[in-house]
């Protein structure tokens, strides 16, 4: 099965939209191939006995199939393409003979002579995609992506069209636990963005290149993690078991470990770090084991998916306040610590987030404390993001609109008049 390996490989971009793609295996690797599958339109079907939290995610919402099994040889009929996203070397092999037996090219992540297709290292720069192999070696080949994507962020590669230097292309990767001496482990909390990748900032974006470790949450736009060097510790902080406070604590406690060992770790998170994010509390607990940490802003879905619904969460004559409040509790719950009454009496705009589970009760007792059942609402479902939809009604018919509609999370609800300032607008692209 050994491929030729003197042979340089040719390079084709594959067209894979309506046609299915086999990935074999549910872990860290299929989860970080998937989301570059699904924006290349293929139709998913993972075979694997598990799922990480997030390639489940996936399935929940109907954008991956889903075979709880190991893999049999007729699976790979009627494939285009084969991922094989498993560690055992067997396993892997008989993937890759099933797939050569009926001509479909076989990309492997265990062994890459063993197999006839390489995932390049890739960067996307709106309508531009840069795919980069660096001859078998990934690290020479993020090495150059980087740099590309470096000098397409900056304006310098598309003004000037020149070349890339030999210093850039041959140059050494940088060993960060050497740049930074032995005791240079240090965390990151990066906010991601609302979903779209392209809205991670540019030092956010740089930082996840750097990591050594990536802790991601289940939120994180996936084709981010698609980008990561391919030796990137990867650790779903969704699949941390216990519950949340237990999680957390796990959480704080990789991330200090991570760093004290002298890794660079990025705390990939949705959003903003500091917004529902528990940023704060995983910055406290690095504080308390000397560990140095950068917070990277992020574009928090609150502003970012009611502003790409048509929504502008303040107006000029119609709202000069807007409030954020997490509706993962009902107003009535003894731990909620939001004020509903006060937010009721207010003339500006409430923006809910993690509040559709109990979207029926907020809107009650909004109305409970004198807001008007037909002030205009929305809902936005996965902002920013292909699958965005947006849902509105007023808060007296909010709660049964999105139920009829079967709206799913992530979603943000917006209460307030901005919601009928602007005429729906459609620029998740």
């Amino acid at each position: 099965m050994t491929r030729q390996i003197g042979a340089n490989p040719y390079p084709l971009g594959l067209r894979l939209a309506g046609h299915r793609v086999l990935v074999v295996g549910g872990g860290a690797v299929a989860t970080r191939r998937v989301p570059a599958l699904l924006d290349a339109g293929a139709l998913v079907e993972v075979v694997a006995p598990e799922l990480t939290p997030a390639l489940r995610a996936q399935v929940d919402a109907g954008r991956v199939r889903w075979t709880a099994r190991p893999f049999e040889p007729a699976d790979v009929d009627g494939a285009w393409l084969v991922q094989v996203a498993v560690n055992d070397p067997v396993a892997a092999e008989a993937v890759s003979v099933a797939a050569l037996e009926r001509r479909v090219f076989c990309v492997r992540a265990d062994d890459r002579n063993a197999a006839t297709a390489w995932t390049p290292a890739v960067v996307r720069h709106g309508a531009v995609t840069v795919a980069v192999l660096g001859g078998g070696d990934p690290h020479r080949a993020v090495t150059v992506r980087d740099a590309v994507r470096d000098r397409l962020a900056d304006g310098t590669l598309v003004s000037t069209g020149s070349l890339l230097s030999d210093s850039v292309v041959e140059g050494p990767v940088v060993n960060r636990a050497e740049r930074d001496g032995p005791s240079g482990g240090r965390v990151a909390l990066v906010g991601s963005g609302p979903g779209d990748p392209e809205l991670i900032t540019v030092k956010g974006r740089r930082l996840l290149a750097e990591a050594d470790v990536v802790v991601a949450d289940r939120l994180v736009p996936g084709l981010l993690l698609d980008e990561l060097r391919p030796d990137v510790e990867l650790v779903d902080a969704s699949k941390i078991p216990y519950g949340p406070a237990r999680a957390q604590e796990e959480i704080n406690r990789i991330l200090v470990e991570r760093a004290q060992a002298g890794a660079f770790v990025v705390r990939l998170k949705g959003g903003d770090p500091y917004v529902f994010g528990r940023g704060g509390e995983e910055a406290l607990a690095c504080a308390a084991a000397g560990v140095p940490v950068t917070v990277v802003p992020g574009v928090t879905s609150s502003i970012a998916a009611p502003a790409l619904a048509g929504i502008p969460v303040t107006h000029r004559g119609v709202a000069h306040e807007f409030t954020v409040v997490s509706g993962h509790v009902p107003p009535d719950d003894p731990a909620s610590l939001v004020d509903w009454a006060a937010l009721a009496r207010m003339r500006g705009t409430v923006v809910v987030l993690m509040g559709l589970k109990n979207l029926a009760a907020i809107a009650a007792t909004l109305l409970a404390h004198g807001r008007e059942p037909g002030t205009p609402a929305a809902v936005v479902q996965e902002g920013t993001t292909g699958a965005q939809r947006t849902l509105r009604a007023t808060l007296g018919t909010v709660a049964d609109a999105a139920a009829t509609a079967r709206i799913r999370p992530p979603a943000v609800v917006v209460i307030g008049n901005v919601v009928g300032t602007l005429p729906p607008v459609v620029t998740a692209t």
